[in-house]
């Protein structure tokens, strides 16, 4: 399986469980300029913004840990895209990562809320 057919399969799978704690997915793959949102939801009155981390082995650290400062200032940008083209002033909102790791052909998922600001 390639990566980018992985990544559609993870971002499914964080959806699902996402909308199972009562979120409301509004956007897959939010583009803005060169950068993207994996996930851009809602869960009560905030905008929640999703990054989706999956891997088949923790050999080269836990999902999260991808998730860079350099990544989470890029997400912060699509962000302010995202709000610019739909024209929200005022909102709240978070920065979630799903971490997921398969282990024995089984998805672990875990939710970091408010991951980083």
């Amino acid at each position: 399986m390639n990566r980018r057919k992985q990544g559609a399969e993870g971002e499914a799978l964080a959806a699902r469980y996402l909308e199972q704690l009562g979120y409301t997915i509004l956007r897959y793959n939010y583009r803005y300029g060169r950068g993207e949102i994996d996930l851009v939801a809602r869960e009560g009155n905030e905008l929640v913004f999703v990054e989706v981390k999956a891997r088949h082995s923790t050999r080269m650290g836990d999902p999260e840990e991808a998730v860079t400062p350099a990544k989470q200032e890029q997400i912060r940008k699509v962000a302010e895209g995202y709000y610019y083209e739909h024209h929200i002033e005022r909102q709240p909102c978070r920065f979630d990562v799903v971490a997921i790791t398969y282990k024995d052909g089984t998805a672990q998922i875990r939710l970091l809320r408010d991951a980083f600001s």
